[in-house]
């Protein structure tokens, strides 16, 4: 039996059913079952005062807490959402293969594009790493916070809360919305979250038994560049509320990195790219932190009250 901790989201569930299906495949003889865990983000997401973006450990760590009490025996997160500080007696085992990771512009017409967009047109959006780049892009919206799952947002921009909305493509096509995506956002244009597309899956460090089985999920190149952003990512100080982005991809057996530090206000975005082999994932995400602390992301960073953090974030197991 192998039991898989998920939150209750129509994603999260369709996330948790994915899992649960690739192992019935592989392993016809395994019975794998779903138990739902509402998380402090969740709680936090419905309550519309809420103004300010909710801290990514806040989706997780009750569905973590219930693994290492031995209540369920994995957890399935979207990577994004999984802080890069190790969480004891759990162990990182498998990234799962990528889906597209770019944000997408949705409007009420599907080929209203970023450009078309009117000025002071409302943009609805929960992340401040969109938030502050669209900015940047485009001073003259008026961003504005928007909660709820996805199915929410869009009837809010459907009943004309919203001229616009900025989410992640891989959960519009996951969700079976494709169609309602107007433009995808190159990471040129807009820079994804760390780990964005892909799913990460935990269990007990001590229950090899199980990582037998989810160890199969991994795939390697969507493990090695979610690995370098994060990499990225914890070098900068993950846990802070500085808008944080890096995406990496593998062309021709050299791996791409991009990576973003901006201010709240997208006033001041800093970008810088680099590229190495695969094998120097780690180094080449220390470089680049490096790089865009050394072109000004240094000054937005001091701005915050740094959070601690571990030496590397968590390998496979």
């Amino acid at each position: 039996m192998i039991r898989i901790g998920s939150r209750g989201s129509k994603l999260a569930l369709w996330q948790a059913n994915w899992v649960k299906e690739k192992l019935e495949k592989r392993f016809p003889d395994a019975e794998v079952s779903i138990k739902i865990i509402k998380t402090t983000g969740d709680r936090l997401q419905q309550e519309t005062e809420v103004s300010q973006s909710i801290p990514k450990g806040l989706f997780t760590k009750e569905i973590q807490d219930a693994v290492l009490r031995n209540e369920v025996d994995i957890a399935v997160h979207s990577l994004k959402d999984l802080p890069t500080d190790t969480h004891e007696g759990l162990t990182l085992v498998s990234i799962t293969k990528r889906e597209d990771p770019h944000d997408a512009v949705v409007c009420r017409s599907s080929t209203t594009k970023l450009a078309d967009l009117p000025q002071a047109a409302r943009v609805g959006t929960s992340s401040t790493r969109r938030r502050s780049q669209l900015l940047n892009l485009r001073p003259d919206l008026q961003i504005e916070e928007v909660r709820g799952n996805v199915d929410t947002r869009l009837r809010k921009l459907d009943e004309g809360e919203f001229d616009c909305l900025l989410l992640a493509a891989a959960g519009l096509i996951r969700l079976g919305l494709k169609d309602r995506i107007s433009e995808l956002l190159s990471p040129e244009v807009m820079v994804p979250a760390v780990g964005q597309g892909a799913l990460a899956i935990e269990t007990r460090s001590d229950d090899k038994e199980t990582q037998r089985y989810i160890r199969t999920l991994n795939h390697k190149a969507t493990h090695i560049c979610c690995y370098a952003e994060r990499v990225f990512l914890e070098a900068l100080g993950g846990g802070c509320q500085v808008p944080i982005a890096a995406h990496a991809q593998i062309e021709k057996e050299r791996l791409m990195l991009r990576g973003c530090v901006a201010s709240l206000d997208g006033k001041i975005v800093v970008k810088r790219a680099i590229s190495g082999t695969v094998e120097e994932a780690e180094f080449l995400g220390n470089k680049l932190a490096e790089k865009i602390l050394a072109a000004g992301a240094d000054k937005l960073l001091k701005e915050i009250k740094t959070l601690g953090r571990s030496n590397t974030p968590s390998k496979i197991g």
